[in-house]
């Protein structure tokens, strides 16, 4: 390559790099101020779960505000809080409900102090317009107008009664219908997107599932070991003995008789821990007597009195009445353990498609959800239904449990 060419591509190169300044010192100048932009964001990142509370405190009152306007409730679109720290704050900023709450407080600012500040000044607007032709001669010249000077007396007899018309028909027809506008901006900006409501519901059902595989999974653990530690070691014992006996029964009748016995014992014991284990699985009461006997056949195996309200159970799928029966039988059992208290009751229902438990008594209260498995194991049998469970125990005010299954139609 000669010298000549190797200096003109230098220059090309020179000349490229001279043009790209056009560029590079917009970027250098604006580095600073994002280098400082970035440092706040991350120094403030870990504090924006919490410096997003007064926002959507903020949003939840016009909500309900709104809702009450419209006869409908605009429900919160915010996920439960799951992560802390940055992952959390991750979360928000890519949240759809962030932005639509910043956008409804820009437009509702605006809007609502114009809409207030309206609504207000036409009431004395009014009288003031009416009152105008008694004084406006007085009044220095400039300072009363209906949308014109006054002038003359035939304007002052006019334009004021027309100023007042105007605004007592805004004030009538314009302002209520400020407010339902004020509530749909507030529906619209407010209520969750489609796809925050799918999202959401992937979310639950995906939580209730992963429950219910648990659920499952630790039912087969509890019938597995119900059946090796009872079960199947009463029925090795069996045979244990009926071996003994077998080697007995030439030369010693006697003792082969009584082992032959203690095996029958066995196996008449073996029968009855596997009755209990497939009771466990579906009650066979269920099949015979219905959920309604089924609940009074628990109840009447308590200690305490149980007042039952069971007329509207009716019959429901297999699957949502063995949920039922074991959400009042594990209910009982911790009334029972933990409540003290004196009485108790039970009411299932139907209505339409919804089958609805409550189960209440007198006790202490206090019952917690995450302290123990009972009510927990409760929680998760529902909502491998996609069911509901709402537990409302204070101190000293008792328990209510309520569960509420759908079962078709």
């Amino acid at each position: 390559m000669s010298v000549t060419g190797a200096l003109r591509r230098s220059a090309e190169a020179t000349g490229r790099l001279v043009a790209a300044l056009r560029t590079s010192v917009p970027a250098l100048l604006g580095l600073a101020p994002l280098l400082v932009f970035l440092a706040l964001l991350l120094f403030a990142l870990p504090w924006l779960p919490d410096a997003v509370k007064p926002l959507r405190a903020l949003a939840n009152a016009e909500r309900r505000r709104a809702g009450r306007v419209l006869g409908r409730e605009i429900p919160e679109p915010y996920a439960a809080r799951k992560d802390p720290g940055l992952g959390e704050a991750r979360r928000i900023l890519r949240s759809p409900a962030l932005w639509r709450d910043v956008a409804w407080m820009v437009a509702h600012g605006y809007t609502g102090l114009l809409m207030a500040v309206m609504a207000v000044g036409l009431w004395p607007a009014i009288p003031y317009a009416v009152s105008m032709p008694l004084w406006w001669w007085a009044a220095p010249p400039g300072s009363v107008s209906a949308f014109v000077d006054l002038n003359t007396w035939p304007q002052a007899l006019t334009l004021p009664f027309l100023q007042a018309g105007l605004d007592l028909a805004a004030l009538l027809w314009l302002v209520p219908r400020f407010v339902r506008w004020q509530a749909r901006l507030a529906e619209l900006l407010l209520r969750p997107t489609r796809r925050t409501s799918l999202t959401e519901r992937v979310e639950e059902l995906t939580e209730t599932r992963a429950e219910a595989l648990e659920a499952h999974g630790a039912e087969l653990r509890r019938i597995e070991r119900d059946l090796h530690d009872g079960t199947q070691a009463q029925l090795v014992a069996v045979a244990l003995r009926l071996g003994l006996a077998d080697r007995r029964f030439d030369t010693d009748p006697a003792a082969a008789r009584t082992l032959f016995l203690e095996a029958r014992d066995g196996v008449e014991e073996a029968l009855t821990q596997l009755r209990t284990v497939i009771r466990g699985v579906y009650p066979p009461i269920l099949s015979d007597r219905g959920l309604a006997g089924a609940v009074r056949a628990l109840a009447a195996g308590q200690h305490i009195p149980v007042e039952m309200d069971l007329d509207g159970a009716g019959r429901a799928p297999a699957a949502v009445e063995a949920a039922a029966y074991f959400v009042v039988a594990e209910a009982l059992t911790n009334i029972a353990k933990h409540s003290g208290a004196r009485s108790a009751s039970v009411a299932v229902r139907r209505e339409g498609a919804r089958l609805l438990i409550r189960v209440r008594d007198d006790g202490k209260g206090g019952a917690d959800a995450g302290r123990g498995s009972g009510l927990a194991g409760i929680r998760r049998r529902v909502a491998a239904l996609d069911g509901t469970t709402r537990i409302d125990s204070p101190d000293g005010g008792g328990t209510t449990l309520e569960a509420d299954l759908p079962c078709g139609s």
